[in-house]
């Protein structure tokens, strides 16, 4: 099984990716993780009782902060949905309103999430850092969601 790391500033969060629910949004997780794609970037979406996203490369810079939550790899990878339950600790693809849109951004699920079922890619889950995953969620956020402390990704490296 492939593993994730994510180093953040905050401590590491590990997970196991899923590549017989979702094979390419896998491929395309790994893709970007090993060209570096999300390093530097931040979880700019926190709600507490539900999940932290992450995996916009708008957020390597500030002056796009109007543009957070809107940034991709400039494609996008059809839906792969499953009978996975949004569990806590499930990792899944984050989308527009079209479930075709999914692109770079991900969220990990930090309370029962059981109504995104058969609505959202599951590709990982959790088996580290759940801990690391409740500091981010908890963290003070604006009206948008954004936490008011970066909850920046170091490095993200498939092993």
């Amino acid at each position: 099984m492939t593993k994730v790391t994510i180093e953040t500033n905050f401590g590491n969060i590990e997970f196991n990716l899923l590549p017989e629910l979702a094979p390419e949004t896998v491929r395309n997780f790994v893709k970007l993780a090993e060209s570096e794609f999300y390093n530097g970037s931040l979880f700019h979406r926190v709600i507490p009782g539900f999940m932290i996203q992450g995996g916009d490369p708008n957020t390597k810079n500030p002056e796009l902060r109007a543009q957070w939550g809107m940034g991709g790899p400039g494609y996008t990878v059809n839906a792969e949905f499953s009978s996975r339950s949004h569990l806590r600790g499930i990792v899944s693809m984050a989308r527009s309103t079209d479930p075709n849109s999914a692109g770079s951004q991900f969220f990990i699920v930090t309370t029962d999430s059981t109504f995104l079922d058969r609505e959202y890619t599951v590709f990982g889950e959790v088996t580290q850092g759940m801990d690391v995953a409740d500091k981010i969620v908890n963290l003070p956020r604006d009206q948008g969601d954004c936490p008011q402390e970066d909850a920046k990704m170091l490095k993200v490296t498939i092993s």
